[in-house]
């Protein structure tokens, strides 16, 4: 497979946000969302086996590992390298962009599967057939990068009964638009949502890579 980077740091996003991870972020992606953070896992990148991928793993010393890119699913070797970290005792997740099948996946694996929202300027991207391969274990994350970004992800829980199917994540577009206002908003609306704030790009700032 060809991965972009393996690194070290403080899990930013989803429930398991803090948490000390391993990412093995995998080169390649089929979508150009316009708030884009990792325009380098575009290209860059080297041929790994799956048996140097895991032993870089291992190096870290840590349980918890995030496959991530990128688009980590349009490699196939994707779906067996997750089997084989959680054969080995590791929590696994798999962040998506939504766009592609997660059918097959191993169900111990924790999907974080993004919805491209408007102001993404993919949303027509999702592949809706994915809502129903989801688990409660599983988590949806929705980029929030203004008012009608908010509309139109309500109207999709809504529309597609998202709400108690598994773990819903609004995130604010980190400097286009205040948390303050998506928690104003989720609050009145009495929304069944978890803020989920980029933790990693207030620690480091937004454009230090490999933490």
């Amino acid at each position: 497979m060809r991965v972009c980077e393996i690194f070290a740091g403080i899990q930013g996003e989803s429930t398991y946000a803090g948490l000390p991870c391993v990412f093995v972020r995998l080169t390649g992606c089929n979508l150009r969302c316009a708030y884009c953070d990792t325009t380098y896992a575009y290209e860059e990148g080297a041929e790994m086996t799956g048996d140097e991928v895991i032993d870089h793993v291992r190096g870290y010393g840590l349980r918890l590992v995030e496959i991530t890119g990128g688009e980590p699913l349009l490699q196939a070797d994707a779906k067996p390298l997750a089997g084989r970290l959680l054969d080995l005792g590791y929590k696994v997740l798999i962040e998506t962009n939504g766009s592609v099948d997660i059918g097959g996946m191993d169900c111990r694996a924790v999907v974080v599967m993004d919805v491209k929202t408007p102001g993404s300027g993919v949303s027509d991207s999702v592949r809706k057939e994915n809502f129903g391969l989801l688990k409660k274990t599983d988590e949806l994350k929705f980029v929030i990068t203004d008012r009608a970004d908010y509309e139109w992800a309500v109207d999709m829980i809504g529309r597609y009964g998202l709400t108690g199917k598994c773990v819903v994540l609004f995130s604010p577009a980190f400097g286009t638009l205040p948390a303050e206002e998506v928690c104003k908003w989720t609050i009145e609306d009495r929304l069944d949502a978890r803020i989920n704030l980029q933790l990693h790009k207030y620690i480091y700032g937004p454009y230090r890579r490999g933490v």
